[in-house]
């Protein structure tokens, strides 16, 4: 069942430690002090500029400010607060008709998750299984090339079993659903299993995947489960098919070619949405997909350079973007920030260690554009 809510969606992303009670002096790749109270206490701010749903970067026992490196999948880590914290933010939210999703991370854990030690250290661990020792101990599949996230086996029916249940855990507390990290890593078979699982127990809740295939080469390939492998070797992975791949196994997809399609376009100034050419790249793209797949439209976010670089910080320049996504009647995210003008003067660079700290700084509540932020909200209230 897909969720008719999700279809206009306004959703606004949030990397939980630096958006609200964060220290706004530095920006290093630590904790900074945000955190889910702090969330809860901007709602108004939220409400304000017409966002609809809130979604959150990973909340659950973490050794990294991101959240993305899972030590424990049950528990809010104590820097973003507590699981009282989260259930008065999905109440506050709830109240004023405000959904909430969070990232879910099903395809690897930190190498220091208990799970994964206990494998390491103990071959005849229940544990063993869980993960793809090539040659145990030392020796396993991980998220691409980052040997402290070890690969989880969800061909492996407990681990599936577990990654399901918790999955369903955290939507029993109120949360509407997942933006799934990193689809392209697990199988074809768990996804469909866990799809059919979810929307059993939880029909309206909504589940999008990121299938970014940018910089993946042949030599990551036995990491993640995606079709046609031959082919993608040959001529490089397609954008365009692999977020093809996930119709029926997802309730949508984080549109990652559209986003190419517009960077690509932005370079030739203001006016150029209304250029003939790119409005028929546009409909060409979108005609490829079936009406009942969404299709999750963004400028930017935590990994990639804010949009307003490639804007050369033109605010005129943004919004026309901004308009123009909201017309698609599609889902929209917006990454915090953007619409305060922030944006990154050094470019993100995947040979750059840390280089994603210019798109994850501190929210600044101390000094926001309004002029910018009140031009937004009329755009998404228009």
């Amino acid at each position: 069942m897909k969720p008719v809510w999700f279809k206009n969606a306004i959703i606004y992303q949030i990397l939980i430690d630096r958006f609200s009670g964060a220290d706004t002096s530095i920006n290093k790749p630590d904790f900074l002090g945000g955190n889910i109270k702090g969330i809860t206490e901007r709602l108004d701010y939220l409400l304000e500029l017409g966002v609809n749903t809130i979604w959150l970067s990973p909340f659950c026992k973490t050794n990294k400010y991101h959240g993305y490196h899972i030590l424990d999948y049950k528990t809010v880590d104590k820097h973003f607060g507590s699981i009282d914290d989260l259930e008065i933010l999905i109440e506050k939210a709830h109240e004023n008709s405000l959904r909430i999703i969070t990232d879910i991370v099903p395809n690897h854990c930190s190498v220091e998750h208990p799970f994964f030690i206990e494998a390491k250290y103990n071959r005849n661990s229940k544990y063993y299984n869980w993960f793809y020792f090539k040659n145990w101990p030392n020796d396993y599949l991980c998220f691409l090339n980052v040997k402290e996230l070890a690969k989880l086996n969800l061909n492996n029916p407990d681990t599936r079993d577990y990654i399901i249940e918790i999955a369903k855990y955290w939507l029993s507390l109120g949360i509407d659903g997942y933006r799934i990290d990193h689809v392209i890593g697990p199988s074809h078979k768990f996804w469909k299993r866990f799809y059919n699982e979810i929307k059993a127990s939880y029909p309206n809740c909504v589940l999008f995947g990121e299938a970014w295939g940018a910089g993946i080469s042949s030599a990551y390939f036995e990491t993640i489960n995606i079709r046609n492998k031959f082919f993608h070797k040959i001529f490089g992975i397609s954008q365009e098919s692999l977020q093809k791949e996930y119709y029926g196994e997802m309730d949508g997809i984080l549109d990652f070619r559209l986003n190419e399609i517009i960077i690509e376009a932005v370079r030739k100034g203001k006016g150029f949405t209304s250029d003939n050419e790119f409005r028929y790249k546009i409909k060409k793209h979108f005609s490829k997909y079936p009406e009942d797949y969404y299709l999750i439209t963004f400028l930017d976010n935590h990994d990639m350079n804010r949009f307003l670089m490639y804007c050369n910080g033109d605010y005129d320049l943004l919004l026309e973007t901004l308009e123009f996504l909201l017309s698609t009647n599609k889902p929209v995210v917006i990454y915090y920030g953007t619409e305060t003008g922030m944006f990154n003067k050094m470019q993100v660079r995947s040979d750059l260690h840390h280089s994603d700290l210019y798109v994850r700084e501190p929210f600044d509540w101390c000094n926001i554009n309004y002029k910018l932020y009140n031009e937004v909200k009329a755009l998404i209230n228009k």
